[in-house]
């Protein structure tokens, strides 16, 4: 585990950092407050004891800090006026333990113990949980893509609509399902829609439902993708397509949270948070007359850009070792090697297709390069011959 002391005093810092290499973990350590959250900040930490009595900011107020983050670090505290009114306190803000000084060395190695466990339940949690909803990582660690992901980790337990924008083949419908994901809609449908798929004389029946007999291939009652995802999420993807006809019915639903099926005047009341995606620059649509300025308005209450893989190739390594990883694992092959050559050749792609050109270059290159994929092997293979 990694573990993060703060505490004023060096040599409780030292007698404890001592204890927990011994047992094998990675430590790290500050003498106050301030120093401790922006060493939490710069590192993803498993656990954190910290010292409740400092000068300026006291251990409550770091606590409060650090539960206010999007974060699965326990947080141990630690006092030498252990009354029960601070620990429960504490236990209330959302520490996961409270140790009295003098420390005893039974107690720390218990909650070690205990913490490893809670840590280890929670990762399979999380990687069982991503193969029952079947969304994929969000991969890469360069600056544009931590913004997204801060990004999401900030707007997901709203109901705030969201506008995903950015090229073909970044990832925008990745980004909705992890907003979707991380929501408390969670458990509840993601439906999405491609607007750019469906005709124009359809996209309302697939929006809205319809009644029996209310055009002729109406055979049935039919209900559409708002009341699909009651109570969850509706994706509305390529956004920028959908005819002005469809666009005003769409701001009436969002505006009084109802709906009415094609072919009926009964209005059916819908719970669902939408969040919409384009390619396209939608004030420029505007401007065409092509895309309701008010239904921009309503879809926009937070956007999120999500960056080409020009904007942040240092994550291509990373992204290339992944994709190996998780197409060899898919069609049952042994994980393959790539050289240093390769991975900076691939890095200096131009990628107009994005993340989805990367893969399919990433497959292709299995398929038909060496044991170890090579520089000469990209040369040969990333640009399909035309």
């Amino acid at each position: 585990m990694k573990i993060l002391i703060i505490d004023d005093e060096k040599s409780i810092r030292n007698i404890l950092k001592e204890i927990v290499e011994m047992e094998g973990h990675e430590v790290s350590t500050a003498s106050n407050g301030k120093e401790g959250l922006d060493c939490f900040a710069s590192c993803a930490f498993d656990l954190v004891f910290c010292d409740i009595k400092m000068e300026g900011m006291d251990g409550v107020e770091v606590l409060e800090n650090i539960m206010s983050q999007p974060t699965d670090a326990a947080v141990v505290m630690i006092s030498g006026h252990g009354d029960i009114e601070t620990a429960v306190e504490c236990m209330r803000k959302g520490a996961y333990d409270f140790i009295s000084k003098p420390l005893d060395l039974n107690r720390i190695m218990v909650t070690l113990k205990n913490v490893a466990d809670k840590s280890h339940l929670v990762k399979e949690n999380r990687i069982l949980k991503k193969k029952v909803s079947g969304v994929q990582e969000i991969v890469g660690n360069s600056e544009a893509i931590q913004k997204v992901r801060n990004m999401i980790d900030k707007v997901a337990l709203t109901d705030a609509r969201v506008l995903v924008t950015g090229s073909n083949g970044t990832g925008k419908e990745l980004v909705a399902r992890w907003l979707h994901e991380k929501s408390n809609r969670s458990a509840m449908p993601f439906i999405e829609v491609n607007c750019a798929a469906i005709p124009g004389e359809l996209i309302e029946s697939e929006l809205f439902g319809h009644e029996k007999g209310s055009f002729t291939s109406a055979i049935k009652q039919h209900k559409g993708k708002f009341e699909q995802a009651e109570g969850g999420t509706l994706f509305l993807d390529e956004i920028g397509d959908m005819s002005l006809a469809a666009q005003a019915k769409v701001l009436r639903v969002l505006q009084e949270k109802k709906l009415s099926r094609v072919g009926s005047d009964k209005d059916i009341n819908v719970d669902v948070r939408v969040i919409a995606a384009t390619n396209k620059n939608l004030q420029e649509e505007i401007k065409k007359g092509t895309f309701r300025e008010d239904l921009y308005h309503r879809l926009s209450v937070i956007i999120i850009q999500v960056p080409s893989l020009a904007e942040r190739k240092d994550d291509i390594p990373v992204l290339v070792r992944y994709f190996i990883s998780q197409i060899c694992s898919e069609n049952g092959m042994p994980e393959r090697k790539i050289s240093e050559e390769a991975l900076e050749e691939l890095s200096n792609h131009p990628w107009t297709g994005n993340i989805r050109e990367l893969r399919n270059v990433t497959e292709r290159l299995l398929i038909l390069g060496s044991s170890e994929i090579s520089k000469d092997d990209v040369l040969m293979f990333a640009t399909p011959n035309m």
